[in-house]
């Protein structure tokens, strides 16, 4: 039988490590004078386009009111526009701009670049190895 206590241990660290890497991966998302948030946004439009503001918002797991302000400083940037609702004109959708897609693309290519170099600088060949096994066993968890 499985020691629950070591189980605990292992998935508080495990949650500890993931949220940290998410939030260094946010902060290598924000390139050409985007905050972290208005990176992520733009990257998760670049995904589930066009979206409205409350997807976007519950998406990210920030408040409406948080979500509000990016949006109004991607939309001042250019790099989004806003179209109402066919069916319902209180609606807004927001879509990425021509501009606000290559600034999605740099975001999504900044952070592959750390992560990649992360890895490539930090880890022997056997330690990589042993982190793509981890993965492989961790698949499981989010598979079930």
């Amino acid at each position: 039988m499985p020691n629950r206590e070591e189980a605990a241990a292992t998935a508080q660290r495990l949650r500890i490590v993931f949220g940290r890497l998410r939030r260094r991966l946010q902060d290598a998302s924000a390139v050409s004078g985007l905050s972290a948030p208005q990176a992520s946004a733009l990257a998760r439009l670049a995904l589930n386009e066009p979206a409205s503001a409350s997807q976007l918002a519950g998406a990210e797991r920030v408040r409406p009111q948080s979500m509000a302000k990016t949006i109004a400083a991607l939309h001042d940037l250019g790099l989004i526009r806003r179209e109402a609702d066919p069916d319902d004109g209180r609606q807004k959708w927001i879509y990425l701009t021509d501009e606000g897609r290559a600034a999605a693309q740099g975001a999504r290519s900044h952070r592959e670049e750390w992560l990649t170099d992360a890895i490539a600088q930090r880890f022997t060949d056997d330690e990589r190895h042993l982190i793509d096994q981890a993965l492989t066993l961790l698949e499981r968890v989010v598979d079930q």
